[in-house]
């Protein structure tokens, strides 16, 4: 505690301001047409289907080819695996085997005002077929040709693609490629290397990149660079690889306009309500607690930013996570839980000062008891958002992946609006550690140590002479 100098406060306060109205505001960087997003905004929120609405597609193998369980459940990964790449965790994907069709439900891109459906399926790759070349050679329609025509890879061969940033040569894509596809990989550039091709990556017959190969790669592992000028299009590409790695192209039957249940007005009235509930919230902390309530409000305003900054994914190169009137919940209980740690904590400073303990004292056993009940209740959601997140997420995420022993005597689930909820209880449980535990405490220590504030009485105790 005596460790806590006075400048802490203006450290901790400041900090928390500065990144509020960062996460409000955003930052970008203007160079022409070109716009390179470093912080994301309230604006870079993206949605659920039940607030702005969405797609409803249909994705089935080409007229001809009748595909297998396996290829049906290889193509349903891709696509689901193509969605969470997006950031888009609450989707709808079925698999009709009898029919051979993938029916996926996801929705609006944030930011969008005038939703287009084709342009929405599109945002999913559209689940063309990835194929490596030599060369860019093309006929007259635009089609490979000549020493272009030779498949050397497919995106099978691919296990996963991700954007990344190199010290040396910038925005990079890394490359992973499949047991089956490492000896192809090799090959293909030796062959590039010795010929001095490029190797052409194409999506059908759209060529999507065109690196050069500096000599032959073995092991399985690749990096594509020098040719992305910021993060979103080093994650564009990434994300068509990712997406074209399927055992046959899709071809889209048909899709329609899912109209929200909820809607942007009602979503704004909530905006609404919470913030003057925020307000009343912090009147109510400052008039009962004083100088802990103050400070209290401060950890809270963090909290909130910090909830914005989990769906958002804050930074421009990071994904975010869907918001649904679910996840909305989630915040509104993970900031009801960061006032309860206060009040516990705040209650407690009152019951020591008016116990005779000084306010040191009253401070350090505050904190120190208090930090136990406010873990255990704590805890308990944490296990609750655990068991949403694996039950409702993607089948290869982590909480999913520990999980799968008890959930896969349930079937198969789909991400939907309830992960939402996990997501945003999770994200707003630690962050009820870290502001309305950690900072509220350094914050309110550091106060004690002026004079000026050292009356009993702004912690809510008798009123008496300054220590």
């Amino acid at each position: 505690m005596k460790r806590v100098g006075k400048p802490v406060f203006f450290i901790v306060s400041i900090f928390i301001i500065l990144f509020t109205v960062v996460q409000v505001t955003g930052l970008t960087y203007q160079y022409g047409d070109v716009q390179t997003k470093y912080v994301k905004n309230l604006n870079d929120i993206r949605w659920g289907i039940d607030i702005r609405g969405g797609v409803d597609v249909t994705f089935t193998p080409p007229e001809g080819i009748d595909a297998t369980t396996e290829q049906m459940d290889a193509a349903t990964a891709t696509i689901n695996q193509r969605l969470v790449t997006l950031g888009i965790t609450d989707s709808e994907c079925y698999t009709d085997y009898n029919n051979q069709r993938i029916i996926v439900r996801f929705p609006w891109q944030s930011g969008e005002e005038n939703f287009d459906p084709e342009q929405a399926v599109k945002e999913i790759g559209e689940t063309a077929l990835l194929t490596f070349r030599l060369g860019t050679e093309v006929d007259e329609a635009g089609v490979p040709t000549g020493l272009t025509e030779e498949i050397l890879l497919q995106g099978a061969d691919v296990q996963r693609a991700v954007p990344g940033l190199d010290d040396d040569s910038g925005y990079v894509v890394y490359l992973t490629l499949s047991e089956t596809g490492k000896d192809k990989f090799y090959e293909a550039t030796k062959r590039a290397y010795e010929s001095k091709e490029v190797l052409s990556i194409w999506m059908d017959d759209t060529l999507i990149s065109a690196p050069n190969v500096r000599e032959p790669i073995s092991g399985g592992n690749a990096t594509i660079s020098g040719a992305f000028a910021d993060a979103e299009e080093a994650a564009a590409l990434a994300n068509k690889i990712n997406s074209g790695a399927l055992p046959f192209k899709l071809e889209t039957s048909s899709f329609s306009t899912i109209s929200p249940t909820l809607g942007l007005g009602a979503r704004d009235a909530m905006a609404i309500a919470g913030a003057i509930a925020f307000v009343l919230i912090c009147i109510f902390m400052i008039c009962v607690y004083r100088l802990p309530g103050a400070v209290a409000s401060i950890g809270l305003l963090g909290q909130v930013a910090g909830m914005i900054c989990a769906v958002t994914g804050f930074f421009g190169f990071m994904n975010g996570s869907t918001l649904t009137v679910p996840g909305i919940a989630g915040i509104i209980l993970s900031v009801g839980m960061g006032v309860d740690a206060n009040i516990i904590t705040n209650e407690r400073i009152k019951e020591e000062l008016r116990a005779g303990k000084s306010i040191d004292g009253a401070l350090s056993v505050a904190y120190d008891k208090g930090f136990t009940a406010i873990f255990d209740s704590n805890i308990t959601v944490v296990f609750v958002a655990v068991i949403l997140m694996g039950a409702f997420g993607v089948s290869d995420s982590f909480f999913a992946t520990i999980l799968s022993p008890i959930f896969r005597w349930f079937g198969a689930s789909t991400e939907g609006t309830v992960y939402s909820l996990g997501y945003t209880l999770i994200a707003g449980i630690i962050l009820n550690f870290v502001m309305a535990v950690t900072a509220s405490k350094l914050m309110l220590v550091s106060l004690s140590k002026f004079k000026a504030l050292r009356n009993p009485v702004l912690y809510g105790g008798a009123k008496k002479d300054a220590e």
